[in-house]
This record gives C-alpha cells, structure tokens and sequence, in this order.
C-alpha cells in the first residue's frame, strides 16, 4: 500500500510545486481546514468562520519575503490587523467619530501601501480586515471576540505559511522568476506569428506583442522587487548569485525577444522563401519551449535539459540562409544571430555564470519619510486613489447608516474591490464584480440545496476558498464566483440564513459598484487623451537615453558600465509600457473622451518598434564593437531628432519642418554600396531606428499642431 501511496504523494508535490497558484490555494485551504472542521463539529461554527475569515485576510495582505523579511512583514500585519480591528468594535457606537477614522485610515494605509510592493500587501489587508470587523460584529457573542478571532486567523496562517518557506527559504524567488520565464514564452509564442506574414498581419501582431510586452516587463519588476527584498536579508551573496544570474540571463533573453530588425513582411511576398520564414517561426517556437522548460526546473529543481531540436534547427537555418540572395539574407542574418545567441544561452541555463556578467542590481534608497512625502500632492496618482476610495467608503457608509442596511457594509466592501487607480481598471472590476457575485450566488443557492448540512457548508466553504485564491491573478472574475460562494456558505454556517441574505447582498454588489465607477467619473478621470503627450515625451526621451547608452556600449575601449546600460534599458522599456496601457485603457473610456483613439495606437506601434530596433542594436553590444563610417554624427541626429520631438510636444520648441529623411536617403545609398558585411548590418540598424524616429518626429508635429 505504502508503495503505491508514495509515488503518487510524490507526483502530487511535483504538481503544486510546478503551479505556484495551486501551491498558493492548498496552503491557505489547509489552514483554514484544520480550524473550520474541528470548531464547526464541537458546535462553534461562529468562532470557525471567523478564523477562517482571518486566514483569507493574512493570505490576501502576505509579503513575498525572505524568512527574515516575512517576520517583519507579519509582525506590521498583526499588527495593523490589531488596531484596525479593534477600532472598527470602540468606534462603531459612535458614527460620526467612526466615519472620519475611517476616512483618515484608508487614506492613511493606502499613501503607506505606496511606499513599496511589501506595504502594498499589508495596507490592502488592513482596510479589508477592518471591513470584515464590520460584517460580522453583529454575530459576536462578546464585542472583543470578533478582532480577536480575526487577528488568531491571520496568525495561524502567518505562522504555518512561514514555517513552510522554511523549508525552501528561496521558494519566492524561483515563482518569480519562473513566472518570467513563462511570460518571455508567451512573447515568443507570439513573435512566431511573424512568420510568415503580410503587412497586416504584421500591425495586428505588433499591437499584441506590445501588451504581451507589459507583461514581461511588469514581472521583471516584481523579480527585481523580491531579489532587492532578499538581498537586504541574506549575508552570503552566493547564496542569491544563482538567481541573479539567472534574472541577468531573463533579462537579456527578452532584449533579444523583444529585437527587431527588419519588417520581415518583405520576404514574405517571397514564395521561395516561405519555408526558412517558418523554420525562423519554428525556431521561436523551440526557444518558447525551452523558456517553459527553464521555469519547469526553476519550480521543481529537476534539471533543465535543453532541446536537441534547437541545435539541429539553427544549423538548417544557416545552411538556407548561406543559399540566399545577398539582399535578402541581409533582412535574415541579424535576426538568425539574436535567436542564436539566445539558444546558446539557454544552453548554459545550469550554468549561467557562463552566459552572463556579474549582476548589480538598483535600490529605492529613500527613506520612508521621503517615500510617503513624494506621494503627497494632488497630481501624485496614489493621492488621488487614497482620496477616491475613502470618499467611496464615506458615502457608501452614510447610505448604509441613514438607510438602515443590514449588513450594508458590504457596498464599501465591493466598493474596496472595484474601485482600481485608472477608468479602464474600474470598469472591467465593475462588470466582473457585478457578474461575478450574481453567477456566484445563483450557483450557491443551487449547491446548498444539494448540500444542507453542517458537513455540506463546511466542504462548500473550503472549496470555494480554495478555488478564490486559485484563480485571484489569473481571473478575477472566477474568483470572484468563489468568494460569493464563500460568503454564502459562511454566512449559512452561522445564521442558517446566507440564502436570505444574499440576494440583498447582490442589490449592495450593484449600489458599491456605482460608488466606485462614479468616484473615477467625478474626481480626477485622467483620461488617456491627456496624459498621452506626455507619455510620448517621456518615452521618446528615455529612448534617446537608452539608444545613446547602447552607442557608448558599442564603442571599442571606451564601453560603458553595464549597470547604467541596463537601467536606461530598463526605463525605456517602462515608458514603453505605460504608453502602450494608456492605448489599453483609452479603448474602454467613454466614447466621447477617445480623442486620438487611432493615433495612439499607431504611437504605440511605433514607439513600442523603436525599442524593438534599439534592443537588436543592443543585443549585440557584446560582440560587434562600430566600425560603420560616421556613426557617431548619426547616432547625434537620431537623438537630436527624438530630443527635439518630445520638446514640440512640450511646447518648448515650435514645429519646424525638420526630418531625417534626407539622412535616411543617403544612408540606403551607403548601405547598397557596402562590401563589408558587418558595416552593412550596423548601418541598417542605425536606418530601422532612424527611420521609425523620423515618424515618431512626424507625430509629435501632428499631436502639437492639433492642440
């Protein structure tokens, strides 16, 4: 028996170590399990919902730390938790007092949650514990054990979950970065498209590739976050140096991902060349393959076998390319060495100190004084949400009070969940909220039908749990499905009434949604149109900054640090992202505030492909050191060209008629005139960026005449 148990226990802790959701799910189920099960069969169902609740809060504000930092983490949450608690209990009495506390805490937690991604996690649990104190007070056999019972949750869970990182210290780090290695795969899934394609194909397939772009980059943050986090805990450097190498080799695996060099649409016409076009989208689909494969190992510390494949398809590619056309091999030979220097990197992913350079990473070195401080001004966004969320939660409340609502707390808890920093973001949590809970308590009711009993509530409660922090990042509005369901049955446990009360609950679902999709309407929309223009500044100036490091690091004995190199990297490919989410959100505004709907996506395209031809120039900074004539005057005009387009969109320079098209007429001469074959690649990637900068140069003239 035993023989057969252990092999499937073992098959069973590889899968939830290689779905970090799955892992993340079970360990708050179990948690909440051990303390619902028991105290509902000795007849305490009241003191076992209540823990359970306190376990959901300590899951929801938990910290990716190390062992050391999540201790300090937990130690501010029970904390918080406390006070907060406890607070809502003593005010509640008096409504007045209790209103204007809980205006000034929710902005106060929310300006604290802006200080790093750790007090993030822990603010946002201190409003939602305090809400629950609110929700469940009434059912209390004494007024002291509702934040008691609360507080006991989220330190149970705190305690078991930080025993099990002990086991595994650098568990966090591996999530991430595998979590990054998943995202990179997706890209190149993606990029594959390309392969072939026509011109049209190739717009719709750049749109995509920007959005999977924010994607790569926002978790590349998140990696460096926990790598900062962990670097402030741990002694030995060479207990991180694993990690960073291998975040060092993420990083420039997406440079790579993310290089373009030319519109390969050209070939395509090609009926000849179809076939090596499909081998270039099979190649990317091999190195997608091993990018899941590299994550695989990372979660489940199997080794990571490269694909044979890879190797047998970069030496068939070289051969076709070798037959080629001068001409056209020269649209095919930068891309060929990107993805073959990506394969070799990858081959060496046990080994990464092979395939990347000593990693230095930056730090927020502000104090939190200063980090609080910078928030403080009515143009900080994080102001401006703190002031929108408790102005939501002020009248949510006074509704609930002058009308009498029993349990209408739960407006200002849908209000906490829907009301997002952006319209975009508000909007889509208002429908998934408001769908959410109607599906939720429509499937709730029917299950309790089939289900009772103490045992059926119970197995329902932990269920629904289970699947909420299942699918809370990869679809909130599942999980709100199965939070619904989890009130529902909570509620049934220890009033015998949840199917009662939820249907009033669906009418506060709406009332909190209104509250919150108003709050974004009337108090600083920001809508994208405005912002725009000084997104493309920023972005067209960090891409400058970032073209002239990748220059520096190009020269020959001159170089530049490759620290400074990867932060201008790094900024370019932010304003990147926020330029293409700006086109994200603008198309679910309201109609009549889309102005420019089309010219952001087009600046989108066309930035998002600046950082694309300045990542394949980068790419090879390692390997090509300039040797094409007159480089550093071009270099100067393409920067003076996006320097002076972000300055007319400013307004601090008239609109003139200046281009490059003059230069881009003489360098497609010299690049025809070229024998040397490495002077002709660099001079068509100086063509590509200086040709995409001279159109960005055409819009910003457009936008400023406009206005």
């Amino acid at each position: 028996m035993a023989r057969i148990a252990f092999p499937y226990l073992h098959r069973l802790r590889i899968k939830m170590w290689r779905n970090p959701d799955l892992l993340y799910s079970t360990k708050v189920t179990v948690a909440m399990a051990v303390l619902v099960i028991p105290l509902v069969a000795l007849g305490y169902p009241y003191f076992g919902s209540t823990l359970a609740l306190g376990v959901v809060a300590g899951g929801l504000a938990e910290t990716d730390d190390h062992p050391k930092g999540r201790i300090k983490a937990l130690l501010l949450t029970w904390g918080g938790f406390l006070i907060t608690t406890f607070s809502v209990v003593l005010l509640r009495p008096y409504p007045i007092i209790f209103g204007v506390g809980f205006v000034l805490a929710t902005i106060t937690f929310v300006l604290i949650g802006g200080m790093s991604e750790r007090y993030r996690g822990i603010s946002y649990g201190a409003i939602l514990v305090s809400i629950y104190a609110m929700l469940g007070m009434h059912y209390s056999p004494e007024w002291y054990w509702e934040p008691i019972l609360l507080v006991a949750g989220a330190v149970i869970y705190g305690i078991f979950s930080l025993i099990l990182l002990y086991f595994k210290p650098t568990r966090l780090l591996d999530e991430r970065l595998a979590r990054g290695y998943l995202a990179l795969a997706d890209y190149l899934d993606a990029k594959a498209k390309l392969f072939p394609s026509d011109g049209q194909e190739e717009n719709v397939v750049g749109g995509h590739l920007a959005i999977l772009n924010v994607q790569v980059v926002n978790l590349l943050e998140k990696c460096k976050e926990v790598l900062n986090s962990y670097g402030e805990e741990v002694n030995d450097p060479k207990v991180l140096m694993p990690y960073l190498q291998r975040f060092m080799l993420l990083q420039s695996l997406h440079e790579r991902a993310a290089s373009s060099q030319e519109r390969y649409e050209k070939l395509g016409k090609k009926i000849e060349y179809k076939e090596i076009l499909e081998g270039f989208g099979e190649l990317l689909h091999q190195l997608a393959h091993a990018c899941r494969l590299a994550s695989k190992n990372l979660l489940t510390g199997e080794r990571y076998n490269h694909p044979v494949s890879i190797g047998w398809l970069v030496s068939a590619l070289e051969f076709e390319i070798d037959k080629m056309a001068e001409e056209d091999k020269q649209l095919l030979i930068l891309l060929f060495h990107n993805l073959t220097r990506s394969h070799q990197s990858l081959e060496h992913f046990n080994e990464p100190e092979k395939s990347t350079s000593p990693p230095r990473l930056r730090q927020d070195t502000r104090t939190l004084f200063q980090r609080i401080k910078d928030q403080l001004s009515f143009q900080h966004p994080r102001l401006r949400y703190a002031i929108r969320l408790s102005t939501c939660f002020l009248v949510g409340y006074i509704i609930a009070t002058y009308f009498q609502i029993e349990k209408g707390e739960w407006i200002v808890l849908t209000a906490l969940f829907v009301n997002q920093p952006t319209y975009s973001e508000t909007r889509k949590r208002l429908f998934q909220r408001v769908m959410g809970t109607m599906a939720g308590v429509v499937i709730g009711v029917s299950v309790i039908q089939i289900l009772p009993t103490d045992s059926g509530q119970v197995i329902m409660l932990l269920a629904s749990a289970f699947w909420f922090f299942f699918y809370r990042q990869a679809n909130y509005a599942f999980a709100v499905v199965f939070i619904t369901i989890y009130v529902l049955s909570s509620n049934n446990l220890i009033t015998d009434s949840g199917i009662a009360v939820m249907f009033p609950r669906m009418l506060d679902t709406i009332l909190g949604a209104t509250l919150a999709i108003l709050s974004i309407r009337v108090l600083w929309p920001d809508w994208q149109y405005r912002r725009l223009p000084g997104l493309l500044s920023s972005a067209l100036r960090k891409n400058a900054e970032y073209f002239s490091t990748v220059v520096k690091a190009h020269k020959p004995n001159e170089g530049v640090d490759d620290y400074d190199y990867r932060v201008a990297r790094r900024e370019a490919h932010k304003a990147d992202n926020q330029l293409t989410l700006s086109w994200q959100s603008m198309r679910l505004e309201p109609r009549k505030q889309r102005f420019m709907m089309e010219q952001a996506f087009t600046l989108t395209y066309l930035n998002h492909a600046l950082v694309s031809y300045i990542s394949a120039f980068g790419a090879r900074r390692d390997t090509d050191p300039l040797i094409v004539d007159g480089y550093n005057e071009l270099a100067v005009q393409i920067n003076e060209a996006l320097n002076r387009a972000a300055d007319i969109i400013e307004g601090k320079e008239d609109v003139d008629k200046h281009s490059l098209k003059e230069m881009l007429m003489t360098m497609r001469d010299r690049i025809d005139d070229l024998n040397n074959e490495k002077k002709r690649q660099q001079l068509r990637l100086f063509y590509n960026i200086a040709g995409v900068s001279n159109k960005l140069l055409k819009q910003a003239r457009s936008m400023s005449e406009k206005e």
